[in-house]
């Protein structure tokens, strides 16, 4: 047994690296005060709704004015998660490089992506938020649309700072495309951008970028993981104030074979209790321009 737990303490940092490293959406994690969705999977969230200003008169003196107040209710919808076992002779034989590897490829190429393919689709359907009917970009055509969106948000009163443009990999090398630069007698040439306008931009592959995700059910050992449908995304600008990301994890396990009751194998189990979501008051802090 304590094999089994020294393990789980030593393969926690490398999931856990591989995850940050590798997601898209991450960056957004806790930008927000917290909900704590502890011990259940509702949270209500109370929202007001104030009056403006009316006018002072002397003699009958303020202006009585309404508060409503409502409450959002988030509810956890996704629970994933996924069993995967290697034979000890086949990870003795292979220098104990078998599981780890299984195991980080497993994180790196199929929860990641699901994960940040769900969060896209979640947040481009929502209700309420700036959405640009289907248009496709190019080089000449790309920072006029990028320009839209930011003005969007500027009569929207959307906070400037702390901003994130999420690019589709095409629609980046428009971007890169459209932005002259001068070159001197550098012997490298560096065309990359990582801001436009103060706002982050972070390319995400469009396999992970559309506005359906479907999550296959995975009840075969062979089927699993997620499918994209709908229409694909061009570029999202996000204020990260805007949503809410949770994931409520149950805690890795890993067992050795002198522990697995099952087989003579590592065994690996995985499993994340999430979802996403945009604040009813806060739509306008997500636009979308989706792809014909």
């Amino acid at each position: 047994m304590a094999t089994a737990i020294t393990l789980a303490e030593k393969f926690q940092p490398i999931l856990d690296e591989i995850y940050k490293v590798a997601s898209k959406t991450g960056k957004m994690d806790g930008k927000t005060k917290p909900v704590s969705f502890a011990g259940a999977n509702v949270v209500k969230v109370f929202l007001t709704d104030v009056i403006g200003l009316g006018t002072y008169n002397r003699a009958d003196g303020y202006p009585k004015g309404q508060v409503v107040g409502t409450w959002e209710t988030l509810t956890l919808a996704t629970e994933r998660g996924r069993e995967i076992s290697v034979d000890a002779m086949d990870d003795e034989e292979s220098l104990g490089m078998a599981f780890g590897t299984l195991v980080s490829e497993f994180m790196r190429t199929e929860v990641v992506p699901e994960i940040d393919a769900y969060r896209f689709a979640k947040y481009s359907s929502w209700g309420g938020i700036d959405t640009v009917a289907g248009a496709d970009l190019s080089a000449a055509t790309v920072l006029a649309a990028i320009d839209a969106g930011s003005a969007s948000m500027d009569d929207n009163e959307v906070p400037e700072e702390g901003r994130i443009l999420y690019v589709s990999t095409p629609v980046n090398k428009f971007i890169e495309g459209a932005v002259t630069r001068t070159l001197g007698n550098q012997s490298t040439v560096d065309r990359r951008l990582k801001m436009l306008d103060g706002m982050e931009i972070i390319k995400v592959p469009q396999s992970r970028f559309y506005m359906t995700c479907t999550l296959d059910a995975g009840a075969a050992v062979d089927a699993g993981g997620f499918a994209n449908a709908g229409s694909a995304i061009n570029f999202m600008i996000i204020h990260p104030s805007a949503v809410l990301q949770v994931k409520k994890h149950a805690p890795l396990k890993i067992f050795a074979p002198a522990v697995n009751q099952s087989l003579d194998a590592w065994k690996f189990q995985y499993r994340i209790y999430h979802d996403a979501f945009v604040y009813e008051s806060k739509v306008d802090g997500v636009y979308l321009h989706k792809a014909a």
